[in-house]
């Protein structure tokens, strides 16, 4: 067993971290307010090769792993750029297309989501379904030799920014007449595909959809995979990179608050000329914050580890416990960053606050930790199913 990074990842860790820090979370907060996109930070991160680690090398990726990503991921949320599209495109739509794409689809899509010109979005979520997938009423028929997709779905992260949306969807099985899930490549202009912006309480550059499917008409070839078999390997195929990389950029927002904190602290003087963080009122919350957060690093790896060997019921455990460990120990870092900065820590310029709403979110999205909950009680305790 060892906790050290390969000599390739402690560079990619440091090169990533160097290329944050040169936008900074002021760069972000800019962007997010001006109802703008981090469009220069995602162009050289694709250039650089961040955004590929994932994918192999045939398709212009680098040939690692989602260890590789999850580092991305935490670096740039480290710096103050926590980029949910690194959760989205390069996570979840690159590992299925990987996976159980087609060769076409994958010569395709996989070299611009690489370097950064494409990017693929996630369509799963339904307003009637919530966290029930098995309820989803978005429906796909066959037409002649194509599709007509009909359906809703809710807080769909990016479609403004992306040129496909991968739509989960439920289709008929002709052998049984029972519906069964599939995904299909929707292009973003596509006729019938509509969209509306969902106001969120987050501070984010990435924006949140309602998407409206009205009889859109795609070919044969926009599902996934060859065939509808692939459907429900593929859906589960993204679950655990999704959990693993929304933990690594929860984990590095907490590792920037708690910085920005110790940073203020330490120099802050306001009783006889010592620093408040020599107070253990003020040090000691935060390094309690400072040990949950490395806890959750920790599971983090070993998800990923796990994952990368290709051992997925494991990296399915580890990754949900590890998003749930970092989901909590990111809204707890950031909150006690706020609560030690005292009025400094609600201000824009300390740039604490503008982290609140997307580490509460986090503690919802994208699988909520009461369902988190449920999942360990009945795979790791042998609990009986409570829902």
């Amino acid at each position: 067993m060892t906790f050290d990074l390969t000599p390739e990842q402690d560079q990619l860790r440091d090169a990533v971290r160097a290329l944050g820090r040169r936008y900074g979370h002021g760069y972000f907060v800019e962007k997010a307010k001006a109802g703008e996109h981090t469009t220069e930070l995602w162009a050289e991160a694709g250039r650089l090769g961040y955004l590929g680690v994932n994918i192999p090398t045939e398709y212009g990726g680098g040939g690692g792993g989602i260890t590789e990503l999850a580092i991305v991921c935490e670096e740039l949320a480290a710096a103050g750029c926590p980029l949910l599209l690194l959760v989205v495109s390069p996570a979840i739509a690159a590992t299925v297309l990987n996976r159980h794409g087609t060769e076409e689809q994958r010569k395709r899509h996989l070299p611009g989501l690489a370097d950064g010109s494409q990017k693929i979005v996630f369509a799963i979520t339904e307003p009637e379904a919530g966290s029930n997938f098995h309820r989803l009423g978005t429906v796909a028929r066959r037409d002649g030799d194509g599709w007509l997709l009909s359906g809703r779905k809710c807080y769909i992260s990016g479609v403004d920014e992306a040129g496909h949306v991968l739509v989960v969807a439920r289709t008929e099985d002709s052998s049984t007449g029972k519906l069964k899930p599939a995904l299909f490549l929707v292009p973003t202009d596509a006729a019938g595909l509509t969209r509306s912006k969902l106001d969120m309480e987050i501070v984010s550059p990435e924006n949140q959809f309602l998407l409206y499917l009205d009889d859109v008409r795609l070919p044969a070839d926009a599902l996934l995979g060859e065939s509808l078999d692939a459907g429900l390997p593929a859906l589960f195929a993204g679950l655990n990179p999704e959990r693993i990389t929304v933990a690594a950029m929860g984990a590095g927002t907490g590792r920037y608050a708690i910085e920005r904190a110790s940073e203020y602290t330490a120099t802050r003087k306001v009783w006889g000329g010592r620093s408040i963080g020599s107070h253990q009122g003020v040090s000691h919350p935060l390094a309690h914050a400072a040990v949950q957060v490395e806890l959750a690093r920790l599971m983090i790896q070993k998800a990923a580890t796990l994952y990368d060997a290709g051992r997925d019921l494991e990296a399915g455990v580890a990754g949900n416990m590890a998003k749930y460990a970092a989901g909590e120990a990111a809204a707890l870092a950031v909150d006690t960053a706020v609560q030690v900065l005292g009025g400094a820590g609600m201000t824009t310029e300390y740039g604490v606050a503008t982290l609140l709403g997307a580490v509460r979110a986090g503690r919802i999205a994208p699988v909520s930790r009461e369902m988190i909950l449920n999942f360990v009680a009945q795979h790791v305790l042998g609990q009986d199913k409570s829902y």
